[in-house]
């Protein structure tokens, strides 16, 4: 009888509930309440205090609020909270509130940006190769002192394998004609190759050049460029996604966002990755972004402003599409090695604070 009661109390207080909301003319809970952050827009940098209250309609009396992001609760202190997060872009803050026997969860998007501008780097060029003219260069990675290529266009992509001191070309794998070849990287002797817009990827031998297996693409758009960490690889789509794969299935199960202090940046292309960093190409721009693999802030901005106009201007020369691209870390030399579509030099720089 007692738990009768009990059980008829609990219904006659939803129904009430109910009632509430239906007389109000609001049969969704969550249209009771808003998340109101400090200011007027909706980008904030990692790490910073803003003000936080509850929009709260009906004026419902509330008896707890908890505040996350991506799953980690944030302490509110004084109507504050800090906006901190393992990664940064785009993100949504997360307010689970309590009233009465009810919780109802609402969200807010915003916008997580890098706490501190990217420094400025410049190059010294260390030594100079040739480089085939004839290569849309879309990858470059070392292994033992060989140097790995890939390049694009339709007709014409390649994977090779090439003696970088003198551009001999010592092994060479022709795509299938209708195949846009991509970005390449290296792991525990396989080498992965992606295509621009087929959605498809493939992994060869590393010492013979020999194609094991084809994957296809999960959620991520196209396919740009890829490095890895030595655990998983990192695959760039043209978007401001890096997303990250597994390099036994080749399943995506994640990703950063590239960030500035101001702004989402989505021009990354070829990657190298060298001690924690994403180097990566800005797609046709004269530059290279160093962003930080884990968060996705862009640290770094390396200006290769003059590299170009130390080319020699061959046949298949193409002023718009024949644009730095290319970049590889030479781990006994300490260098980076960076070319371009079509250019008839590889160089060898060494990165410098500006």
């Amino acid at each position: 009888m007692k738990q009768t009661i009990q059980d008829m109390f609990k219904l006659a207080s939803f129904l009430g509930f109910l009632l509430f909301f239906l007389g109000c003319g609001e049969n969704d809970p969550t249209k009771l309440f808003a998340i109101q952050l400090e200011g007027k827009g909706n980008k904030f940098q990692q790490g910073q205090e803003v003000g936080v209250a509850i929009k709260n309609k009906k004026e419902i009396e509330l008896s707890d609020v908890q505040y996350s992001i991506d799953g980690a609760q944030l302490s509110e202190s004084n109507g504050k909270i800090t906006l901190n997060s393992s990664t940064l872009g785009n993100k949504t803050l997360v307010a689970k509130i309590n009233y009465g026997e009810e919780s109802v969860q609402i969200e807010k998007d915003f916008r997580l940006l890098a706490k501190a501008a990217p420094e400025i780097y410049t190059y010294e060029i260390v030594n100079t190769y040739p480089h085939d003219t004839n290569a849309y260069t879309q990858g470059l990675e070392f292994n033992e002192g060989t140097l790995y290529e890939s390049t694009g266009k339709r007709g014409s992509s390649v994977v090779r394998k090439v003696n970088f001191e003198t551009g001999e070309i010592l092994e060479n794998i022709e795509m299938d004609p209708n195949v846009f070849g991509e970005g390449i990287t290296l792991m525990n002797d396989q080498l992965y190759h992606l295509t621009w817009q087929k959605g498809i990827g493939y992994v060869y031998d590393a010492n013979t050049l020999e194609k094991k297996k084809d994957f296809v693409y999960g959620k991520s758009k196209e396919g740009w460029g890829l490095c890895n960490d030595g655990k998983k690889i990192f695959k760039s789509d043209g978007t401001e996604r890096i997303w990250f794969l597994d390099p036994d299935t080749l399943e995506e199960f994640g990703y950063i966002e590239t960030v500035t202090n101001k702004s989402i940046f989505n021009k990354a292309n070829e990657l190298e990755y060298v001690n924690g960093k994403i180097y990566a190409n800005v797609y046709q721009k004269e530059s290279m972004m160093i962003i930080d693999a884990t968060s996705g802030a862009i640290e770094g901005v390396i200006n290769f402003g003059g590299l170009k106009g130390k080319i020699k201007k061959g046949a298949n020369w193409d002023e718009s599409n024949s644009v730095l691209n290319g970049v590889a870390y030479h781990p006994e030399h300490k260098t980076f090695f960076v070319t371009g579509k079509n250019w008839d030099k590889l160089f060898e720089v060494k990165i410098l604070r500006k």
